[in-house]
């Protein structure tokens, strides 16, 4: 990728400045119509927000009972084309919403049956309503103290991170160039008209100046830092609110069906559902100063999620019973200021500045296609580029495999589960486990260096596989052996490893809870 950026000696068509889900969506858009496109991310691919999602492809149950129908709407068509464009990663989750008070189940269960007309013929499944027994039967460590009943609905949900290493492998298929660690540190402009980007590559200290007839800035927190690249005087469009989720052991949650608690002290949904045989639980929405690639759950977070995730389970999550905390910041949009974020609406924000830099933010995992498509509509006109239509509707994405075997650990690679399975066959060593409790061989770390873009322990840890998230404590156990496959493959010496493992046992320290 390096060596395609250094070729270029002329314009790109198009240049996406970040490497998460919404620059993802774009690189992928532009590449798959045929224009040549670059992709520079700072740190790696889905460092932030991207990576730290509820996990789900969702249309939004909180969105319908505030309104906001057209937001609805999208989100739901757009969940309908991410499990038809990667059936391996995406699958039909089924929620219950349990019932304490009485008008509950009347009032969620006619709502629920509008979000299923709403995704008409890419429905999931009806919304059924359920009997005391019958929520139970379900979920068996369900607090059975009141409960009335149950409203059961289907949704979609996914591993983030994964999608994102797909996206790029996509937009790799159809000759976009992608680079990780390349951060861009300025604007290139012909009097007041943007032609370029100056970037560091962070790993060497070199600088590349690179010319693109449209720059679209796709940065999510970090949208307001490029703004300002371009204008020290832009206003201040992000009002990030941080977002926290717990990973507790499948104990808590017993069977495959999810919790969707529709209504917290702060007006968020509270969700727990099963992921790679654990249990996420969250969210909450507490407004950010700044935005950072490293955000902290606060004490106050924590402690809201444990005490009404209590409210639901036979058996109360303890501070000790949490394998991994994480927080993500959302890249919300309220030019006006002042609102609180939880009311602050998530549909995306597009903005065309007088240089020419196309803007593209807020938004959720669900719609980044959409956002994509209508970021790159923009940027031909900006950059008078000929129009082709967006293909990226019914655009397979890398790894696509239709009939996908969940009880298989390798699933969510879909069709590149083979390859790695053939390492394994070549090198017997490479089936070795990363950990006792982490799902992951020593294969896999071998497949995100030379496949995947893996340049760190923490790439592999965090995002290449979900180490990190699914148990904090392993995956520094865990680090020294994925750091020496590392090394190995990428010609470091042992100064570096000890190095990487240091640095990243300091970061997955804070993802423990004291």
């Amino acid at each position: 990728m390096i060596a395609s950026l250094e070729r270029e000696q002329g314009y790109w068509d198009i240049i996406v400045i970040g490497g998460g889900a919404t620059g993802l969506g774009c690189a992928v858009d532009a590449a798959a119509r045929g224009y040549s496109t670059l992709l520079l991310e700072q740190h790696d691919f889905a460092k932030g927000t991207s990576s730290r999602s509820t996990k789900l492809v969702h249309g939004g149950v909180r969105y319908l009972r505030q309104g906001n129908i057209s937001l609805v709407l999208e989100a739901l068509r757009e969940r309908g084309l991410l499990m038809q464009n990667a059936p391996h990663l995406v699958s039909n989750q089924t929620f219950l919403v349990p019932n304490y008070v009485w008008w509950d189940g009347p009032f969620y269960g006619t709502g629920l049956k509008v979000y299923d007309l709403l995704a008409g013929r890419l429905g999931l499944g009806p919304s059924t309503r359920l009997t005391r027994e019958e929520t139970l039967e379900r979920i068996p460590n369900l607090r059975a103290d009141g409960l009335r009943g149950g409203v059961v609905y289907h949704d979609g949900q996914f591993d983030d991170s994964r999608l994102a290493v797909n996206l790029a492998q996509t937009a790799a298929d159809s000759r976009a160039t992608l680079v990780n660690y390349m951060k861009v540190t300025g604007l290139i402009k012909a009097g007041s008209t943007l032609q370029g980007v100056v970037a560091l590559d962070m790993e060497t200290g070199t600088e590349h100046r690179v010319h693109g007839r449209a720059i679209i800035n796709a940065t999510g927190v970090f949208t307001d830092g490029v703004l300002r690249m371009d204008d020290p005087e832009a206003r201040r469009i992000i009002t990030p609110s941080q977002g926290v989720h717990l990973i507790l052991d499948k104990e808590f949650l017993s069977g495959d069906t999810a919790i969707m608690v529709p209504q917290t002290e702060d007006g968020r949904v509270l969700f727990a559902v099963p992921w790679h045989d654990r249990v996420v639980v969250g969210t909450t929405d507490t407004p950010v100063e700044e935005p950072s690639l490293e955000p902290r759950a606060l004490e106050e977070e924590i402690e809201f999620i444990l005490r009404h995730a209590a409210r639901y389970m036979t058996k109360a999550p303890e501070r000790e019973d949490v394998l991994s905390v994480f927080a993500g910041l959302r890249p919300l949009v309220a030019p006006g200021g002042g609102e609180e974020t939880a009311s602050i609406s998530r549909d995306h924000f597009l903005l065309v500045s007088p240089s020419g830099l196309v803007t593209i933010t807020g938004g959720k995992w669900t719609t980044y296609r959409k956002m994509g498509e209508e970021a790159i509509d923009h940027a031909l006109l900006v950059a008078g580029l000929e129009e082709r239509p967006c293909v990226s509707q019914h655009l397979r994405i890398h790894g696509w495999l239709k009939n996908v075997d969940r009880n298989d650990p390798l699933h969510f690679y879909g069709s590149d589960a083979p390859a790695i399975r053939r390492l394994s066959e070549k090198n017997p060593s490479m089936k070795e486990r990363l950990h006792r409790n982490l799902p992951y061989t020593r294969a896999e770390v071998l497949w995100a260096v030379r496949e995947e873009m893996a340049r760190t322990v923490e790439d592999v840890l965090a995002r290449r596989t979900r180490s990190l998230l699914l148990d904090a404590r392993a995956s520094m156990e865990a680090a020294p052996g994925v750091a020496r496959i590392v090394a190995a493959e990428l010609g470091r010496d042992s100064a570096w490893c000890d190095a990487q493992v240091s640095a990243y046992c300091r970061l997955a320290e804070e993802y423990i809870l004291a």
